[in-house]
C-alpha cells in the first residue's frame, strides 16, 4: 500500500487528505489491490458491479464494442482516476454499458460504492469529505461525456477534429498541447475511420491551421 499512498494523495477522490488519513480510509473501506496484465479486461459489459477502482499504475480503457467488433472510445483512465463508479453506485444496479480493458500491466484498488456511502467507523468530517470529493468526480466525469457527445455530434470528421482539438486547447488555455491519445485511439474515440481522420489532419496542416508531431499540437490563427 505505501507504494502506492503518494499517487492516491494526488487522486481527485482523496483530494485534502494526507497519506496517513488515506490509508486510514481504504483500511476502513476495506479496499482490495489488484493487478492486471495488458489487454485483461477488468469488466465486461452485461456485468453488475457493486465496486469501483481506482488505478494507481498503469492505464484502462473505457470502450464499447459493437456487433461487429468496432471499438467506441470512450475514454483512457490513468493513475489518480477512478472508473465504474457510476454502475457500481446506481439503485437499482445497472448493468455495465462498457468494457473495462487494460491498456498496459496497470494495478488497481477496488473499493465498495455503498460501503464508501456510510459513515461506518471513519471520522464524519473524514467521510462527508470523502462523499463530497466522489459527488465531485462524478460531476466532471458527466462534463467530460458531454464533450464527446459533443465532438461526436459534428457531422463530418474535419468538423469533429476541430471541435475536439479546440476543447483541448481551451482546456490547457494554450495554443500549445498534448493530447492522451494515439493516432488510431483518437479515431476511436471520435468514431471515424482512423485513415479519413489522418487525411483530415494532413490537409488542416496544409491549410496552416495546425501543425502537429503525434500526440503534441499547435493550433495556427489564420489570417
Amino acid at each position: 500500500m505505501a507504494d502506492f499512498l503518494s499517487i492516491l494523495a494526488r487522486a481527485p477522490l482523496f483530494m485534502g487528505f494526507d497519506e496517513h488519513t488515506i490509508s486510514l480510509i481504504l483500511e476502513a473501506q476495506g479496499a482490495q489491490l489488484a493487478r492486471y496484465a495488458r489487454g485483461e479486461v477488468l469488466l465486461r459489459e452485461g456485468e453488475r458491479t457493486d465496486k469501483f477502482g481506482i488505478v494507481v499504475d498503469g492505464t484502462i480503457f473505457i470502450e464499447q464494442n459493437d456487433f461487429w467488433g468496432n471499438r467506441n472510445l470512450m475514454g483512457r483512465i490513468s493513475a489518480g482516476l477512478i472508473f465504474a463508479e457510476s454502475f457500481a453506485c446506481s439503485r437499482p444496479q445497472r448493468p455495465l454499458a462498457v468494457n473495462v480493458v487494460a491498456d498496459s500491466g496497470c494495478v488497481v484498488y477496488w473499493l465498495d460504492c455503498h460501503r464508501l456511502l456510510q459513515q461506518g467507523s471513519l471520522d464524519e468530517k473524514v467521510w462527508r469529505t470523502l462523499v463530497a470529493n466522489l459527488i465531485h468526480v462524478l460531476s466532471n466525469k458527466n462534463i467530460r461525456f458531454n464533450e464527446k457527445v459533443t465532438h461526436m455530434g459534428q457531422r463530418t470528421t474535419r468538423d469533429k477534429l476541430l471541435s475536439y482539438l479546440s476543447m483541448e486547447s481551451r482546456k490547457a488555455h494554450s495554443a500549445v498541447f498534448d493530447i492522451p491519445f494515439n493516432r488510431q485511439e483518437l479515431a476511436d474515440y471520435l468514431g471515424v475511420e482512423r485513415s479519413a481522420m489522418s487525411a483530415c489532419l494532413g490537409k488542416l496542416r496544409d491549410e496552416g491551421m495546425l501543425t502537429f508531431d503525434k500526440q503534441h499540437f499547435h493550433l495556427l490563427e489564420v489570417e
